[in-house]
């Protein structure tokens, strides 16, 4: 009895397609599936109006491999959305980056869909290795999502197990993340927490840290440091969802049990995708493994706390700031300490922006009180990125 329990935990720990991307070998099966799904088609003609739908298919019909479908599918529909979506998408840091080198990118997360996307495209403008993609299984809401992920290169992460599985679901995923990067030496993606920070305080949350520190072959400092943590910071200057992100503050400071619904999920990805954004930066900051290296803590809670640390510090110095957020903060504070970083008609813009925003908000009888709540939510959105970088550049160095 021993022995078939331990041979079905090494299973367990080794057998990885209930939440791995498809190989290659399930590629063209899988994608011939997936463009009969109506829901499919309905997704494409939703965001691609003027697509001829059986060309697209004929076309999708002749890829072979998952790293084909990324560069010549996913990268001309992102840079579309680019072009229309954006006023440019940018990065810097690739100092950072070593050539051959797989590591754990580990971000702040604003946009459901887009913040994995436009780093992977990012990537394939520079001509380097795109990542696997981390993506929460309460996004998959119909099976053909769920292939569509797998076909572009994301792995699931289970958010629906019983707390008696919890932990055996945070081991194998973490064995995942770490055989993806030490034994198929390919690069992933993971937000620094679950789900979005909906006022944009960007802060690591320890059990993705823990949880990253379960596989290896050592200590939680040792696994840790065989992720090759990279923190990327993400900076959009508009989030087209901040309207439904000041609705949800508004519905649940009303009642305290509120929750989005599946279809909430769906649209905002809607939303995320298709509205403007304004400009959009990425940048990599140093692989963290020479900071945690030198850390004198052994204990395990020492260490994953200190970890956190450092990725916050890394995120919040690495944000581009732009004069929305320099002028929601003066607004906040009342003040004009960073006036010199936007002009009046900066200010006349931000402004009729927050009002066609908080004019979105489809909640019955809102009060001016709690309209100004909800204008005082979103300042504090656009506020909080430039916050935490003065804070963190006044933190000091170990």
């Amino acid at each position: 009895m021993s022995d078939k329990t331990e041979h079905s935990t090494a299973e367990i720990l080794t057998d990885f397609s209930d939440i791995a991307p498809y190989d290659d070998h399930q590629f063209h099966d899988k994608i011939a599936s997936l463009v009969k799904e109506p829901g499919f088609e309905h997704a494409v003609r939703y965001v691609m109006p003027d697509v001829d739908y059986p060309a697209f298919v004929e076309n999708l019909l002749t890829v072979k491999t998952q790293n084909d479908f990324q560069v010549k599918v996913m990268g001309p529909f992102l840079e579309m959305l680019v072009a229309t979506t954006t006023h440019g998408l940018t990065i810097d840091g690739f100092e950072n980056y070593t050539e051959g080198q797989a590591y754990t990118f580990i971000t702040n997360h604003r946009d459901i869909v887009l913040d994995a996307s436009f780093l992977n495209l990012c990537f394939i403008r520079a001509k380097k290795p795109i990542t696997q993609v981390a993506i929460g299984n309460n996004l998959l809401i119909y099976d053909w999502i769920t292939d569509l992920v797998k076909l572009n290169r994301s792995f699931i992460v289970k958010r629906d197990v019983r707390a008696t599985q919890a932990l055996d679901a945070a081991r194998h995923l973490s064995a995942y993340i770490h055989h993806t990067i030490n034994d198929k030496h390919e690069s992933v993606w993971i937000a620094q927490r679950e789900g979005r920070a909906k006022d944009s305080n960007d802060v690591t949350q320890e059990s993705l840290v823990k949880m990253l520190g379960l596989a290896g072959e050592g200590d939680t400092k040792l696994n840790i440091l065989g992720c090759h943590l990279m923190p990327v910071s993400i900076s959009y200057e508009y989030d087209p969802n901040d309207y439904l992100k000041v609705r949800e503050f508004l519905l649940k400071r009303r009642d305290p049990e509120f929750k989005k619904s599946k279809r909430d999920d769906l649209f905002s990805m809607e939303t995320g995708i298709l509205r403007q954004k304004g400009r959009v930066h990425f940048h990599l900051g140093k692989c963290i493994n020479p900071e945690l290296e030198s850390f004198p803590g052994e204990a395990r809670n020492e260490v994953v706390r200190h970890t956190c640390d450092i990725i916050d510090r890394a995120i919040h110095c690495g944000y581009r700031i732009f004069p929305c957020n320099y002028i929601a903060c003066d607004e906040i504070n009342g003040s004009s300490e960073f006036a010199a970083h936007y002009t009046p008609e900066d200010v006349r813009t931000f402004d009729e922006y927050i009002a066609g925003q908080l004019a979105k908000v489809d909640v019955e009888n809102i009060t001016p009180e709690e309209m100004q709540y909800m204008r005082g939510m979103m300042l504090t959105m656009y506020a909080n990125p430039l916050k935490n970088q003065q804070a963190a550049k006044d933190c000091p160095r170990d």
